[in-house]
């Protein structure tokens, strides 16, 4: 117990949780200013980055409690500290949580102006070294894509005349032909939708090129990866997998008011918002009545991009549409031998196209 760690959520932690020493120990501003500072600061971190850094802030103060670090050592850290902390968790958490965990204390550090004072190299090595010595109950399980026979084995048992299952469908093939976020079109719970934040249908357009190809867009308020929104788009593909047909079958039957969430659906007399729980819940049991087995909700992007590399989409297209960044974008090509199989025969062109995406760019 610490009155300067009050107990609050793990999101809360990096903001709450108080060096003994900060920027208001050393700046003339006014107090009401400094604390604008880190209130500001603390949105540039997504939410469920701030819950894995509050994590890391804890193990961190446990480590220093159960070596009895002083609170005036713990900010800024010195670089032994560090390489203690860092040490003692190797072989306990996986590499990637454990080089979260430490991001999460460096970023208490940004967020209450305290000097981060690692020996990087030193720090970098002892994360390598952790990710060799972690333990194998970390390793998880590969993420296998959804294909399209699976999602037409999914819909054979959705029943598309009722509300919930029209939703369902429209959002499973909608992320999959879009190549989106499941959390991008369902929210976390029935008391968190937010009409600032989460797709309406006042969200959804219809555009048109001069060729009188048609898309569907929804303008997505927020994402993961752009605060101030993204559009994602598919168009009609042939078979019982159609977003579009899909889509306007949901329209129909649910037909959601233009400021409510997007795969909201009639629920008795009211409108539910898609949950991600609800909605993977449903793919699971869909799933298990085909005889298949249930998927994890990322196997559906993961799909997405499968799909259209395999079917001949260039890597820039694909890549588009996925907005991925280039790092993820290429563990997929690494992953997947079919899709490497066009570029390693004697095709100078396509060596070519390959070299381009994958070196780094000359800086």
């Amino acid at each position: 117990p610490s009155a300067l760690r009050p107990r609050c959520f793990a999101d809360q932690r990096l903001y709450k949780w108080k060096p003994l020493y900060s920027r208001s120990d050393r700046d003339n501003l006014p107090k009401a200013d400094l604390e604008l500072v880190t209130t500001v600061a603390s949105h540039a971190w997504a939410d469920g980055t701030l819950g894995t850094y509050g994590s890391g802030l804890l193990l961190f103060h446990s480590y220093c409690d159960s070596r009895a670090i002083p609170e005036s050592a713990r900010a800024p850290a010195s670089a032994d500290l560090l390489a203690g902390f860092l040490a003692t968790a190797a072989g306990n958490y996986a590499g990637k949580t454990l080089e979260n965990y430490f991001a999460g204390v460096r970023a208490w550090h940004i967020l209450h102006g305290v000097p981060w004072l690692p020996n990087r190299d030193e720090c970098d090595a002892l994360l390598r070294a952790a990710t060799s010595l972690q333990p194998k109950s970390s390793h998880k399980k590969k993420r296998q894509p959804y294909l399209i026979e699976t999602i037409e084995h999914i819909l054979a048992h959705l029943d598309l005349s009722t509300p919930f299952d029209a939703a369902v469908a429209s959002c499973l093939t909608a992320a999959f032909y879009s190549c989106a976020r499941i959390g991008e079109v369902t929210v976390k719970s029935l008391q968190t939708f937010n009409s600032r934040i989460h797709v309406k249908p006042s969200n959804v357009r219809e555009e048109r090129n001069s060729n009188g190809l048609s898309m569907t867009v929804f303008a997505i308020p927020v994402t993961k990866a752009n605060p101030d929104g993204e559009d994602v788009y598919f168009a009609a593909h042939p078979g019982i997998s159609d977003p579009v047909a899909l889509f306007q079958n949901h329209r129909r039957i649910n037909n959601p008011p233009h400021d409510s969430h997007l795969f909201a659906y009639k629920h008795g007399k009211a409108l539910r918002p898609l949950t991600k729980p609800a909605f993977i819940a449903r793919l699971h049991k869909a799933s298990r009545a085909a005889g298949i087995d249930p998927l994890q909700g990322h196997g559906i992007r993961i799909g997405s991009t499968l799909f259209y590399l395999l079917r001949g989409t260039p890597f820039d297209v694909v890549r588009t549409i996925g907005r991925w960044s280039s790092d993820a974008f290429l563990l997929y090509l690494r992953k997947h031998a079919q899709i490497m199989a066009p570029y390693m025969q004697a095709n100078p062109d396509l060596h070519a196209d390959f070299i381009r995406i994958s070196m780094p760019p000359i800086r």
